[in-house]
């Protein structure tokens, strides 16, 4: 299964397949091996790709900030209007 995940392109689920695999069987080489060539993979990857996680990062850090604004501001709306 995490030989598919890993051609797949879904690098995190193989390696955490793998490294489950290498708790049950420590001394396996071809796990061990696998599990190097998805690490090494997952760290190559384009650094395109972790400005874009980053921007939308700051992107929902925004919007969870405005919520938290307009659901204070929305408190306050109605206890002022249980006050009148």
């Amino acid at each position: 299964m995490a030989k598919i995940y890993a051609d797949q392109g879904n690098l995190l689920k193989a390696a955490k397949i793998y490294r489950y695999l290498l708790k049950q069987e420590p001394d396996r080489q071809d796990l061990i091996y696998a599990l190097s060539e998805v690490e090494k993979k997952i760290t190559a990857k384009d650094p395109g790709d972790l400005i874009s996680l980053f921007c939308e990062w700051i992107d929902l850090l925004f919007a969870h900030n405005r919520l938290k604004k307009l659901k204070k501001l929305q408190h306050r709306l109605k206890n002022d209007h249980r006050e009148t």
